[in-house]
């Protein structure tokens, strides 16, 4: 046996390879990389308390808090620099745990639980948007008039004609009716009562009587109500230049609202890759402020009596301030996408004003959180996960070493090198996006690249520089022309829209995702920020043959809405109505979701004045809607749906569905299981002992 010399540890192997990995994380540690983990510990502590089964009591959150400061204290008196570390990841676990009960007590959250009717006063918040068919606002600060009852909540929001035209602060007196926020309408899906929750809303409302009277006007110094004057005038001259679609997401590019954007457009563009461009974010906001620190700095750079002034620094606090401008356009805060754009280039110009590296994944990680410190609801919307994985996954992959490009001479090379860039970025951020978006949207965009390649030389050419040039010459009266040829532009990034939905057709899929797999593409993300070299490829690329296996849900059989009468049963290759009507809120929505259309009558159903019976294949329901029809339906179906009190033990063969369930749980999700012979049920509440659950009475 050969002792000495020693062989050479193998180049390649097992061993080498744990080696390697060791050395990534070594190397992560000394660059102090886990500073970019620290959003990631806050969004594990919301998951927690968002998931946790009841809410978490006072002591449970002390003990949280007491645990991460316990460890960070040990860590500096025995001088651990690891443990120290350690105790500030679980100090932002413990931030995140705590941070959406805080941020509700802020709001005072108070939700509705029966829903009230009268004539109250109240003062407009928020304009959310108007279009054609009316107004969305928020109101506040709500005084019941003619013996009306007073509501116990803080905010609601309300659905009011166009006319009169309302503005932030402005006080209104109308016939009202105000009712519980809904909740979800399928397991798994947006969560009207948690964000409503979470927003300080406890009611949504609609004007009874028609007529909406403004009993006083706002104060017209203030910001908000100056910003939404402007949002309104650019909006109108908007509309007095352009028509249809253009005008549509020409509001939605300039002032971010997308009220106007029809579903059919919306598909379109969602087919093509191209649903983001009609949403403010990075893109949008880069063009803007970096075409105003370039402009800036050109102009400047050609004054000779700046000779030394420090021009770059003077251009960067130009591009801040036109990237906050834009913000305001876009929403303000409440635009996530936008306000996170905004916050990575107030940063990247710091950066410039510092003299430091502008795109750095600290930069990502700070930007993340302080987002979720203001708004840590955001981490469950779409917007937030969607815009955050893309930025990671951008910055990212341009931190790894690459070989040297060889520099573009001729227009030629420029052009081609424009063009692969345009299209490697597409394709990291459609990439990055893709868990997130189809489970979010049961939706896949396979030629997205293609999309956004032909499309964003008009975005980034003609529609957003005439845009902002518009903006400019509005005060002027100097707009129409900058619009008319951002129109153009608009109508050829629509119709490279529709030129690839068509190439896309039956090569877009409908995935349904389970919930877990969002927490595996989290670790996912999580470890591609934390590791600098290749192996951060190593998880996301284990994460998406586990996903592709293990991740996808099964089509309901059975829907079951609480509120209305629609129940929706399988019928050969879609769904069908066995009670209730096409065209509800619940059933268009069930519709959407599935990508799939619901028919009016289910045809192996037999229905008369006391209820229906569905024969299928493998199952057969009962729908019972008076109680005569209990002594026959109860029994000897798989499935029994009673909105009227059943007796006991009716539906013990197989599944009882009763108001009681309806009111506890919610839209009711089944899937035959065969193999068992019974029903998997999922209510889309799954408790109610929850602040911004509304318990029924």
């Amino acid at each position: 046996m050969r002792l000495w010399p020693p062989r050479p540890a193998p180049a390649f192997g097992p061993r080498a390879a744990w080696g390697s990995l060791v050395e990534a994380f070594a190397q992560a540690f000394e660059q102090r990389r886990l500073f970019v983990l620290l959003p990631f510990s806050l969004i594990v502590g919301l998951i927690a308390y968002a998931a946790w089964p009841s809410e978490p009591g006072m002591l449970l959150h002390g003990v949280a808090g007491l645990m991460a400061l316990g460890v960070i204290g040990g860590a500096l008196l025995l001088g651990s620099l690891g443990g120290l570390r350690l105790g500030v990841q679980l100090a932002a676990l413990a931030l995140g745990f705590c941070l959406l009960p805080l941020h509700a007590a802020v709001y005072d959250a108070k939700m509705l639980t029966r829903a009230v009717y009268g004539t109250y006063e109240a003062r407009v918040d928020e304009i959310i948007s108007a279009g054609a068919d009316g107004q969305r606002v928020v109101i506040s600060d709500l005084v019941p008039q003619e013996g009306a009852r007073m509501p116990d909540i803080r905010r609601a929001r309300l659905f009011l004609p166009n006319e009169p035209a309302l503005a932030p602060g402005d006080r209104i007196r109308a016939a009202m009716r105000l009712a519980p926020v809904p909740g979800p309408v399928l397991p798994g899906a947006h969560d009207g009562q948690f964000h409503a929750y979470f927003s300080g809303i406890g009611a949504y409302g609609s004007v009874t009587g028609g007529t909406v009277s403004v009993v006083a006007a706002g104060d017209e110094g203030n910001m908000v109500r100056r910003v939404q004057a402007l949002r309104n005038f650019i909006g109108a001259r908007i509309d007095a230049v352009l028509v249809g679609a253009s005008a549509a997401i020409g509001k939605a590019m300039v002032m971010g609202d997308q009220s106007d954007i029809t579903d059919e457009t919306r598909d379109v563009m969602a087919a093509s890759g191209l649903a983001h461009i009609y949403s403010i974010s990075g893109l949008h906001l880069s063009i803007v402020a970096g075409g105003i620190f370039w402009l800036v700095r050109l102009a400047l750079a050609s004054v000779p009596l700046v000779v030394g002034w420090p021009v770059k620094k003077i251009s960067a606090v130009a591009g801040i301030l036109a990237a906050f401008f834009y913000l305001l356009l876009a929403g303000g805060m409440d635009n996530v996408p936008a306000f996170r754009s905004t916050l990575m280039l107030g940063l990247i110009f710091g950066a410039v004003l510092a003299g430091r590296r502008a795109l750095t994944m600290r930069n990502v990680a700070i930007a993340a959180f302080v987002i979720l410190l203001i708004d840590p609801a955001s981490l469950f919307r779409p917007s937030f996960q969607l815009s955050f994985s893309a930025v990671v996954a951008l910055i990212g992959v341009y931190e790894m070493p690459r070989g040297g490009t060889p520099a573009a001479n001729g227009t030629v090379d420029r052009l081609v090198k424009l063009v692969s860039a345009t299209a490697w970025t597409s394709f990291i951020a459609g990439f990055a996006t893709l868990l997130f978006s189809a489970y979010h949207f049961q939706q896949t965009a396979p030629l997205g690249v293609v999309g956004n390649l032909l499309a964003l030389p008009f975005v980034s050419f003609v529609i957003m520089p005439f845009g902002v040039l518009s903006v400019l010459a509005m005060p002027f009266g100097a707009d129409a022309p900058f619009l008319m040829v951002m129109g153009w532009g608009i109508e050829r990034m629509v119709d490279v829209a529709e030129l690839v939905a068509g190439w896309s057709a039956g090569l877009t899929g409908n995935p349904l995702l389970a919930g877990w797999t969002l927490l595996v593409g989290l670790l996912a993300l999580a470890w591609f920020a934390l590791l600098a070299e290749r192996w951060r490829l190593l998880l996301p690329a284990l994460a998406m043959p586990l996903i592709l296996v293990f991740g996808f849900e099964p089509r309901p059989d059975v829907l079951v809405a609480d509120t209305t009468q629609a129940v929706a049963i399988s019928s050969g290759e879609g769904m069908a109505l066995a009670s209730g009507r096409t065209g509800s809120f619940a059933v268009d929505v069930w519709s959407r979701h599935y990508q799939t259309p619901i028919a009016a009558q289910h045809p192996g159903a037999r229905c008369d004045s006391l209820g229906c019976v569905v024969s299928t294949d493998a199952f057969s329901v009962a729908i019972v809607r008076n109680a005569a029809a209990f002594a026959e339906d109860c029994f000897g179906h798989d499935l029994v749906i009673a909105r009227i009190r059943p007796p006991v033990g009716c539906g013990a063969e197989g599944v009882m569905i009763g108001p009681e369930q309806l009111a506890a749980g919610g839209v009711h999700w089944l899937h035959w299981d065969a193999a068992a012979g019974r029903f998997d049920v999922r209510p889309a509440i799954t408790n109610l002992n929850r602040p911004w659950r509304v318990v029924p009475r």
